[in-house]
């Protein structure tokens, strides 16, 4: 569980350019997204608003159309109905069939309805007419026939409902407009549908809906384009301040690195031109010493004997430090010689392969490829077991390559045959060629390791005639 939160810790967590690009972002999308609640928020109320009177303003238009037809209906029958008795069929019928003959637009119509619920007049659906149809509702359930009635009794008024449109068939809306004559008892009226009505309101909403979504678009894209530029420039002050970070720290690794060759250089001198000399004076003296004694020397022979091997550790350290050949003749020389010298210290098979290219690498690339040939060789002394060990020095069109190999038992890694750098001999390496610009290849198995160091060209110097006793070298 520990472990768990450990890695959910490490996923979340942030660099510190991320921190200030979330802190520079935040408050920008937050105040984006409010503005665009805001704003469809105000759109939307707008927007219903102006629907809202427009779809009053048409549907009164229609009431004020309606009652229009009606008084004039009342007025083509006002005498018919105002000279005759209330059981005057006569003049009922007369009535009825003028208003039958009333037809109006596609599917405009008078209809009349007795306070029973008898049908009387129907013209354009005359299924209706002789049937009684009180308690008829429409498909939501919203009376008709009773309601109708009701409002004539009550002086007149308008009512909506769904009903049949004659031209199509189809249920739509429609706004009715009756009015009784209570000597008859009848109900009256005229109807129109409002499907128009509703169609221009319906797309005046969707014209809304499309504007709003219009301007979601905008704010978005926008507010991308906000968050492009700051990632944008973020970046390229990121990348600018990481640039004059890394050739700042190239810089203070190149002066560690000369300063180390420097102070090693001192020391290998301070070495051989010292304590070297000092022990081999030593050793004269107690050589000397040893023949005026003659056979008595036995102890005196050991301690001779031990500062010869001293001198000898003194003197390998020295060219450790700093090997006079390198500077003298060469890298391919002075690989040649610390190749033999492994051989001869550990007893393992080593051989070296190089191709002669005159001298073509400046003194960092001889340092760093020697020093990485110098690691190598010490970790496969100390960690690889191997048997054999294999080292070329070769240059290419790309610049100059050093080439490692060993069978020894390769490196434990998690993942075996993965390349990477670890331990601290490793990075050593990698940082020394990574001064040069060049890379650092590691290849490791069961049956052994690969290291490459690739040096460009950029360390490459022009070909340059050489003295007679200038020897060939790498």
């Amino acid at each position: 569980m520990t472990g768990f939160l450990a890695r959910l810790r490490d996923m979340v967590s942030m660099s510190y350019g991320q921190k200030v690009f979330l802190l520079a972002t935040l408050p920008l999308v937050v105040a984006v997204f409010l503005i665009f609640l805001v704003v469809t928020s105000q759109s939307r109320q707008l927007a219903e608003r102006e629907i809202q009177a427009l779809e009053t303003q048409l549907i009164e238009t229609k009431r004020a159309e309606l009652k229009n037809y009606l008084s004039i209906a009342r007025t083509a029958f006002v005498n018919t109905y105002g000279r005759a008795a209330p059981d005057d069929e006569d003049a009922k019928l007369s009535v009825t069939r003028e208003l039958a003959a009333m037809l109006y637009g596609q599917d405009g119509y008078f209809f009349v309805f007795d306070y029973d619920g008898n049908n009387l007049v129907a013209p354009r659906q005359t299924y209706l007419i002789g049937k009684n149809w009180s308690g008829l509702e429409d498909l939501n359930g919203t009376p008709i026939t009773d309601e109708l009635i009701r409002i004539a009794r009550t002086g007149g008024g308008y009512h909506s409902f769904d009903w049949p449109k004659p031209s199509t068939g189809a249920n739509e809306r429609m706004i009715v407009y009756v009015n009784g004559l209570q000597d008859w008892r009848w109900a009256i009226g005229t109807g129109v549908f409002i499907d128009d009505v509703l169609e221009n309101v319906a797309a005046a909403r969707a014209d809304v809906e499309a504007r709003i979504t219009r301007t979601s678009y905008y704010i978005v894209a926008i507010t991308v384009a906000a968050l492009m530029g700051v990632f944008t420039t973020g970046m390229f002050l990121n990348i600018r301040e990481r640039r004059l970070a890394d050739a700042k720290l190239k810089d203070l690794t190149q002066r560690i690195i000369d300063t180390q060759e420097e102070e090693r250089g001192r020391v290998a001198r301070e070495l051989h031109d010292g304590i070297s000399q000092m022990l081999v004076g030593v050793r004269y003296a107690l050589e000397l010493a040893r023949r005026k004694m003659g056979e008595n020397g036995v102890i005196l022979n050991k301690g001779i004997d031990g500062l010869g091997q001293a001198i000898q550790e003194v003197r390998r350290i020295s060219r450790d430090l700093r090997p006079g050949v390198l500077d003298d003749l060469g890298l391919g020389p002075a690989l040649q010689a610390l190749t033999d010298d492994f051989s001869k210290r550990t007893g393992t098979e080593t051989e070296f392969e190089t191709v002669v290219f005159r001298n073509r690498l400046d003194e960092e690339a001889r340092i760093a490829l020697y020093r990485i040939a110098q690691e190598a060789l010490t970790n496969i002394e100390r960690h690889a077991g191997a048997t054999r060990v294999h080292m070329s020095l070769k240059g290419h069109r790309k610049g100059a390559l050093l080439r490692i190999t060993d069978n020894g038992k390769g490196m434990t890694w998690p993942q075996p045959n993965r390349r990477a750098i670890s331990g601290l001999g490793m990075r050593n390496m990698q940082e020394r060629i990574e001064q040069l610009g060049g890379t650092l290849r590691v290849l490791s198995s069961n049956s052994g390791t690969v290291i490459e160091a690739e040096v460009p060209l950029t360390h490459m110097l022009s070909p340059q005639k050489k003295t007679q006793d200038t020897k060939e070298s790498a």
